[in-house]
């Protein structure tokens, strides 16, 4: 056994303040969470509700296996814009009659769950996680539509939701649409397009255009029901695989369909009993400084999140400002690189590349674990070959093709962000704490950069260089990378699946673990060229 030992001094001065900062950042999330929870506020919910509707989390929480977990995913998607923190619409992954499944639900109560450009982009999301973890998908519907005042940003782009849904079919992932309420105008395409439909008696409302449109485009007058009631398409169109009588009675019929898939995970399976950490994983609340800028040991991190903190790690003596080894996590094998001291150098790339490889060789999935400044600069560094040893690292991940996940603790700028597997190199899964800041580098680095420059152009045309406005820029631009480097800015622009409690990250993980092995795990047979 190859045990992680804790040296964090939980009695400590700076692990109290690290605490105190953490469970600060923490409630100031939970209030954000909060807004997407209460979806379009109290008034619009009892409305909902008199109708005798039940709420999209209702809906969820009632289709899921009693008990079980639900991870909920881009929860802040359009946190700071003009639109509802959550993007009327709900999405993440529940276990229902034993099978992980995504769920796509509208939000009703948030502008009749018609979809904005932010809706758009947290379903984009949502199926490029179905295809490339072959989850079935069930979706919970009941919106408007498109939001018409975004119809420029929304009609175009917004054609890609019903071809992903075609696209998991023919791929053989279910995909299963309950309908609770309207479905209307290109909205009609998700149950159109959904491999088995559930319609609710009297409620659900399925059609092209309704009846003023129809007016409208036709002169025809008709009613609601007749020309896309459930019972019209259940008995008439054939549109309605299933008629409900009520919403639970909707869900219990989800569960029946989902039941008879007969599904099973091309995955290799856990092992069977499982070791939690021999570290408390409360602590994780203190093990990153309120200051980004003092380093911390991984190794807290990890032992307090892999089975029974057993690490074996790779390369100790090494590149040793990057920390990597294998591990267990739920029972699922597990490869770690997590970062010790911030900056990359090129032995640390080298040392990624080859365990990168190794990982690919045995099938393992990769964990990241960020608090990075980036790649080393400076003339030794450049004459060294870092960018050649930094590009190689950036190959490996580019290449692999075993499950990468990426949790950001801390720092994550510049290329090092690319080089552990950032959101633009496709991770399963990317998660943030709320400690994490993410940007090209940090804020005064980049006004001080931007700084420079300005002097130099200044001193080429042999104009003086004006002291006071370079300070009040300099102070304007470090305002305004540090807020747009934070977690909650950048997980509304989902740039990440969403920001969680530390205490969280051993259950978040493994359960992506978990919905990862639905789809088989190999590893590349071939890399780009590496240069030397």
């Amino acid at each position: 056994m190859t045990q992680l030992r804790s040296t964090l001094d939980t009695s400590s001065p700076e692990y109290r303040e690290a605490v105190e900062a953490m469970s600060g950042k923490i409630a100031e999330i939970q209030d954000e969470h909060a807004k997407a929870v209460a979806g379009g506020g109290p008034e619009k919910v009892e409305r909902h509700r008199e109708r005798g509707k039940l709420t999209a989390r209702e809906r969820i929480e009632l289709l899921v296996d009693e008990d079980s977990p639900f991870l909920e995913l881009c929860p802040l998607a359009a946190w700071g814009s003009d639109f509802q923190v959550g993007a009327s619409m709900v999405t993440g992954i529940g276990v229902v009659e034993g099978v992980e499944c995504m769920i796509i639900a509208n939000d009703p109560t948030v502008a009749g769950g018609t979809s904005n450009p932010w809706t758009l982009k947290k379903s984009f999301r949502a199926h490029e996680i179905i295809e490339q973890n072959r989850l079935p998908v069930i979706c919970l519907v009941e919106s408007g539509g498109a939001d018409l005042r975004t119809q420029k940003e929304v009609f175009i782009p917004g054609g890609k939701m019903f071809r992903e849904l075609t696209r998991a079919s023919a791929a053989g992932i279910p995909t299963i649409s309950l309908v609770f309420g309207n479905s209307t105008a290109g909205g009609a395409y998700i149950p159109g397009m959904s491999d088995h439909v559930v319609m609710v008696k009297e409620r659900s409302k399925v059609f092209l255009g309704g009846p003023p449109l129809v007016k409208m485009a036709t002169g025809e007058d008709s009613d609601d029901e007749s020309l896309g009631g459930a019972e019209m398409h259940a008995r008439t169109s054939g549109l309605a695989d299933h008629l409900a009588e009520d919403e639970p009675d909707a869900l219990r019929i989800g569960r029946n369909v989902i039941r008879r898939l007969n599904w099973k995970k091309r995955g290799p399976a856990p092992r069977a009993e499982v070791a939690p950490p021999r570290h408390d994983p409360e602590e994780l609340l203190g093990v990153v400084p309120s200051d980004l800028k003092v380093p911390f040991d991984p190794r807290e991190v990890i032992a307090r999140v892999v089975d029974g903190s057993d690490f074996d790690e790779f390369k100790p003596l090494y590149g040793n400002s990057l920390v990597t080894g294998w591990a267990e996590l739920h029972g699922y094998p597990i490869g770690v690189l997590a970062n010790a001291r911030g900056v990359l150098f090129s032995e640390e790339s080298q040392k990624a590349t080859q365990f990168i490889q190794l990982a690919n060789q045995s099938d393992t999935p990769l964990l990241f674990l960020h608090n990075t400044t980036g790649y080393m600069v400076g003339k030794e560094y450049e004459q060294g070959g870092i960018i050649k040893h930094g590009a190689m690292m950036i190959n490996a991940v580019s290449n692999s093709t075993v499950p990468h996940l990426s949790v950001l603790m801390g720092a994550s700028y510049g290329a090092g962000h690319y080089g552990m597997c950032g959101r633009a190199y496709d991770p399963r899964f990317l998660f943030a704490w709320p400690s994490a800041k993410s940007a090209v580098m940090g804020p005064a680095q980049l006004a001080g950069v931007i700084s420079i420059v300005s002097r130099a152009a200044a001193e080429a045309k042999g104009k003086p260089f004006d002291e006071d406005s370079d300070e009040a820029m300099r102070a304007m631009v470090e305002q305004q990378v540090e807020s747009e480097s934070l977690p909650m800015f950048l997980s509304g622009l989902l740039y990440d699946d969403g920001v969680i409690d530390p205490r969280d990250t051993r259950e978040v993980l493994g359960m992506c673990l978990s919905a990862i092995h639905n789809a088989p795990v190999a590893g590349a047979e071939r890399f780009g060229v590496f240069r030397m």
